[in-house]
């Protein structure tokens, strides 16, 4: 069975207040080991995806501090320690000193990391 770590990862991502590294395995799942050292609202960076909120479903841990997905109905906020489902349909919140393992499909994942650079690139 295939592993990896947070420094296995073949991919990282980094952002101002964010560090993402990740994994693509066989099956169609991706896991990113995410670290955030600022809190913010990514809402924006999510404009031009349906209902301009992520549309691929996500499955973690909280390692460490707190993390919120936004929900167009409520906020859901999870804190170390915490394993968690979020549905389609949300944005979510960083906060500073948060790190958790997340698992998400990796077709669903790359179509909203595709947006996200973009808005990034115009300065979303």
């Amino acid at each position: 069975m295939p592993n990896v770590s947070l420094e296995t990862a073949s991919e990282s991502i980094a952002l101002d207040g964010l560090e993402v590294h990740l994994e693509n395995f066989e099956g169609g799942y991706t896991v990113c080991f995410e670290s955030h050292t600022a809190d913010v609202d990514l809402a924006p960076l999510f404009r031009g995806l349906p209902d301009d909120r992520c549309q691929f479903p996500r499955w973690g841990y909280v390692v460490a501090g707190v993390v919120e997905f936004r929900f167009a109905d409520r906020t859901e906020r999870y804190e170390a320690g915490d394993a968690y489902y979020v549905p389609p349909g949300h944005t979510p919140v960083h906060h500073a000193g948060a790190r958790i393992v997340e698992f998400s499909p990796t077709d669903s994942l790359g179509a909203a990391i595709g947006v996200v650079m973009s808005n990034l690139q115009s300065g979303t």
